[in-house]
């Protein structure tokens, strides 16, 4: 390959993206120039420690996604992945029958609104209310009672419902094969797979990649797995606790360092204030 960046088209896209709150494993396929993601979340590791990440594409359009020698995720290609169209789609055209009820319930024709409904307000003058003694109807205008909610009033009428007895569902299109659907039984074929690119952003260093290992044989993969991360996972925890306890105590010995400096501060201030009030006491006896 002369040139190798971001750009550069990929069969197979394979690994952990951790990214602010972006957390999953990627799976994703080039089929006739489309990259394709799985409709699966598959959640990363999220911690310091080293983690095995494996992919399993098999013969039968089957797949395996595993973390850690665990399978975190498996499936068939066909179902989560679009690599192909639907078998079946709508008939374009069906229509659906101009006599299709699709109303579940239906006003109940036995239901009437009583007479005198519309005629009550919602509000009415506050009979309670009294003209104030210093109103002037010439200067103040004609006097109105204020308006108070009427008890009376009932709202708005709705009329009851009733299931309807000529309700026949959703009405949905009949299906037909698809003529765009072409069946691929060699969706796990990548013949032209021959090289290993990294694609990474990083704001944070020490990522560290190592032992990207392709075979057709499954067993060795996990037995090569075993070999480069099972048997020095002990260690590594072992390593990774010590030197976590050693960053508390260093954190732990900056923390009371800057806890002595404060008191060192508040001792010689109230030193300041002493001396200040001694001198005040002298320049009193002094006059």
């Amino acid at each position: 390959m002369e040139s190798f960046g971001g750009d550069t088209p990929y069969s197979i896209m394979f690994g952990p993206d951790l990214c602010g709150s972006t957390k999953r494993v990627h799976v994703i396929f080039n089929y006739k120039g489309k990259n394709l993601l799985t409709k699966k979340s598959i959640q990363p590791k999220d911690d310091k420690l080293t983690h095995v990440y494996t992919l399993v594409v098999k013969p039968s359009n089957e797949y395996q996604v595993l973390i850690d020698n665990e399978v975190v995720e498996e499936g068939s290609l066909y179902d989560d992945w679009d690599f192909l169209p639907p078998k079946m789609i709508d008939d374009p055209e069906a229509s659906k029958p101009e006599d299709w009820d699709e109303r579940s319930t239906i006003p109940d024709p036995e239901d009437k609104k009583p007479e005198g409904w519309d005629d009550i307000p919602e509000y009415i003058s506050d009979p309670d209310a009294t003209k104030p003694e210093e109103w002037d109807d010439e200067e103040d205008g004609q006097w109105e009672p204020p308006k108070r909610k009427n008890p009376e009033y009932k709202g708005e009428w709705v009329q009851k419902t009733i299931d309807n007895p000529d309700y026949k569902g959703i009405w949905k299109a009949p299906q037909i094969p698809n003529p765009e659907y072409e069946h691929d039984d060699m969706l796990y074929h990548y013949p032209d797979t021959k090289f290993v690119g990294f694609e990474l952003w990083q704001v944070e260093a020490g990522s560290i990649f190592d032992n990207i290992l392709i075979t057709d044989d499954a067993g060795y993969a996990k037995t090569f797995a075993k070999q480069t991360w099972e048997d020095l996972k002990e260690a590594e925890e072992a390593m990774m606790k010590e030197a976590t306890k050693a960053d508390d105590a260093s954190t732990e010995e900056d923390d009371e360092e800057e806890d002595e400096e404060d008191d060192e501060d508040y001792d010689y201030d109230e030193e300041d204030e002493e001396d200040g009030e001694d001198g005040a006491d002298h320049m009193k006896d002094e006059l």
